[in-house]
């Protein structure tokens, strides 16, 4: 049987991919073979690759919000859109984790051009600067083209010195972070060029995922239990990550929710910030 990706392309149906996906939700193996048996079916050749995602996260959500939180995690990046601007403070507050003092935004003049720089973050008394790539759809992929137009940019402004954070330091280092896929040729390319690499499945054991499931780091608009217009006021109101909500939990009172749905939200958010990976 086949089905239908983002694409256009139709590709064999592999159960397995279902499965396992299911299973880094953090669903039990008896809800994984139960879903997988519910969905199977539902099928039919040519079905659409959203709607089969539909299907199973439907089927999460009734057993467990937070299990369809963590399953719908590529597809709550994508919805930091339509533009990159709360992909790159989510990226930010990533860094924030590892370590890095960070700003966003920032102008900076290299040895030959002025550059517009996403990310520039401090540590160890290092600078870095990241380009973040953000993609609207699930099945995107980055090309090679993107980091080597960032090599010339990172060229451009090594071992140039700039004052942040109080401190003066020497940009040294350089990570390309996306919510999207690299093609082989870009993480050759990346390697080989020593550009750090940041995606959703990209370095194994530190992508995303990984870096996401490890650390509570989901961003807010995980969350099943707001809808989009919620979730768009509570990112402008400063919260990006579903741990902001509970650290400030007087922004919810900005949606002016009943009792029962903002208890449901943070039920919900504090399920998932407690989440430990298998």
């Amino acid at each position: 049987m086949k089905i239908k990706k983002y694409s256009g392309e139709l590709v064999e149906y592999d159960v397995s991919k279902l499965r396992n996906s299911l299973s880094k939700s953090g669903a039990s193996p008896q809800a994984v073979e139960h879903i997988v048996a519910a969905i199977q079916p539902r099928l039919f050749n040519g079905i659409h690759t959203k709607d089969l995602y539909r299907m199973a996260f439907n089927y999460l959500k009734q057993r467990s919000s937070s299990l369809a939180a963590r399953y719908s995690l590529k597809r709550a990046l994508a919805d930091l859109g339509p533009d990159g601007y709360f992909f790159e403070k989510w990226a930010a507050r990533i860094f924030k984790h590892m370590g890095y003092q960070t700003v966003s935004g920032e102008h900076l003049t290299g040895h030959a051009v002025r550059h517009e720089i996403d990310i520039v973050g401090l540590k160890d008394g290092a600078l870095m600067i990241a380009e973040c790539k953000f993609r609207n759809t699930t099945e995107a992929k980055i090309s090679v083209t993107t980091p080597m137009y960032f090599l010339s940019r990172f060229k451009d402004l090594e071992g140039k010195r700039f004052e942040y954070f109080g401190t003066a330091a020497i940009i040294s280092a350089s990570w390309l972070v996306t919510n999207a896929y690299l093609t082989k040729d870009a993480i050759a390319f990346s390697e080989y060029y020593q550009i750090n690499v940041l995606s959703w499945d990209y370095p194994e054991g530190k992508n995303i995922k990984n870096r996401v499931d490890n650390a509570g780091l989901y961003p807010l608009t995980c969350l099943t239990s707001l809808n989009k217009t919620e979730k768009r006021t509570l990112l402008e109101a400063g919260c990006v990550l579903v741990k902001d909500l509970l650290a400030n939990p007087d922004t919810l009172a900005e949606l002016r929710l009943t009792a029962s749905k903002e208890r449901k939200v943070r039920e919900e958010a504090e399920a998932l910030v407690n989440y430990t990976a298998v």
